[in-house]
């Protein structure tokens, strides 16, 4: 995975700015977040399983909503 920032007129903290929209939008901080503390196999399966009922919702009430 390889992510580029262009810094522009020596603005870094507008390159930073952007460097976190990018990992958030991987999905890296909560990969990290995740792999912090050991999860029980049992506990990855509920919670992946939560977030995919989560996410099934969420794009059939967008769905309707057009």
């Amino acid at each position: 995975m390889s992510l580029t920032v262009n810094v522009k007129d020596n603005n870094i903290e507008q390159a930073l700015r952007n460097l976190k929209k990018k990992l958030q939008r991987e999905g890296l901080f909560k990969e990290m977040k995740l792999r912090k503390h050991y999860e029980k196999p049992c506990l990855k399966k509920a919670r992946e399983k939560e977030e995919n009922i989560r996410r099934s919702r969420k794009s059939a009430r967008l769905r309707h909503s057009d």
